[in-house]
């Protein structure tokens, strides 16, 4: 079957996957209110193309948090993974490695930062939760060090995991509880017994090694949420300046006023993020707050979202109205669960090529161009006086 955009695949990995790791890939937290938003915000953002421009050569590279890259797009933190494909991340990594950008790895990854190290030498970032027990960041932090890891992504935005109903409506625990409902889901779904079942339930090897807790994914699971230290707050920046020394980005920025914060005690720089949907319902989109963001950041400042992209058009607004580039969450992972390796680096080349088609299309030949100024801002000046007239 081909596939000619992103949503394809994701038809494809619903097919292919059992309800329970479809549902945990794909669902959001309660209503999925903010899930429908982080796409619905790109499109209600309408271009402003210009015509007769020489658009024979497209330039896309940029820098991300002070780190070369082919286009402005990482390969977002994502747990979990191994309920796609066996060793997942080191694909994913490999995969965007290929594509010249960052890939970034979650605490609850289920491939060890050694062995993702290990599978390539592209740039590295590490997503980092932190626990009651701050030695097992320290060691995790530690170990990405001695990998070379470049970037430090601080997720601010889970002290506590959102209301998920799919869980309960899937039967999603760890450790799986293998009811007859589960046992029918797997048994509906052998081509993914046969790639990833045989392999048996995925381990938080990182979460393990770090913790020093035993083989069980039961141990695993309560070190990386029952365990996660409710008392971190913005002064805890400086505790991880004494363990990191490369970037650091706080991620999970949801008002414009935490992105101060952040600037104010030393970040580095921001990912406007609502956790794709998946932690408090009602929450903006981080598009939404994108400008405001990033014309009140400091000019070293970092500032790039995720949630809900899916298009290279949507990286070429995200950029546009003031990103140094996204994280890719979900759409990877769709390429990943149907063909493995070669899915997540065929999704990640569509993207590439519709976001230098747009650019062509937009009249900007150089990525370093694309600012406000190719946004129609009409819309929202209706939007206001009609409100106003209210």
């Amino acid at each position: 079957m081909p596939f000619s955009n992103v949503d394809d695949y994701r038809a494809a990995a619903k097919r292919r996957l059992p309800d329970f790791a479809f549902s945990y890939l794909e669902g959001g937290s309660e209503d999925q209110l903010t899930l429908r938003r982080n796409r619905d915000a790109f499109a209600k953002i309408s271009f402003a193309p210009r015509v007769l421009v020489d658009v024979s050569t497209i330039e896309t590279r940029t820098t991300l948090a002070g780190q070369r890259a082919a286009w402005p797009a990482v390969v977002g933190p994502t747990g979990l993974n191994g309920l796609y494909r066996f060793r997942a991340e080191e694909a994913l990594a490999k995969a965007a490695h290929a594509q010249g950008l960052p890939f970034a790895l979650s605490t609850a990854s289920t491939s060890l930062i050694e062995d993702v190290r290990a599978a390539t030498d592209g740039d590295l970032w590490l997503q980092l939760y932190v626990q009651r027990d701050r030695a097992i960041a320290e060691d995790m932090m530690a170990r990405a060090r001695a990998c070379g890891f470049s970037t430090l992504l601080l997720t601010v935005d889970t002290p506590v995991t959102g209301q998920r109903d799919h869980y309960k409506r899937t039967g999603f625990t760890l450790p799986l509880r293998w009811t007859p409902a589960l046992i029918r889901d797997i048994a509906m779904h052998p081509r993914w017994t046969a790639a990833v079942g045989m392999h048996g339930v995925p381990q938080l090897v990182n979460i393990a090694k770090s913790a020093r807790t035993g083989p069980g994914i039961e141990e695993q699971a309560a070190a990386l949420n029952k365990q996660m230290d409710l008392a971190l707050n913005w002064r805890d920046i400086a505790w991880l300046r004494r363990h990191w020394k490369g970037k650091i980005l706080v991620k999970g920025i949801q008002t414009a006023a935490d992105a101060r914060r952040a600037f104010a005690h030393d970040a580095d720089g921001v990912v406007l993020s609502n956790h794709g949907g998946r932690q408090l319902d009602g929450v903006c989109s981080a598009l939404d707050i994108l400008a405001e963001v990033a014309a009140s950041a400091p000019s070293h400042a970092h500032v790039l979202i995720d949630g809900g992209v899916r298009r290279g058009s949507d990286i070429a607004k995200a950029v546009a109205l003031g990103a140094e580039g996204v994280l890719l969450g979900r759409a990877p992972l769709y390429g990943l669960a149907v063909r493995g390796h070669d899915g997540a680096a065929d999704v990640l080349a569509m993207l590439r090529r519709e976001l230098e088609i747009c650019m062509q299309l937009l009249g900007c030949p150089r990525i370093d161009g694309l600012d406000a100024a190719f946004i129609d801002t009409r819309l929202k000046e209706r939007m206001t006086l009609t409100e106003n007239s209210l």
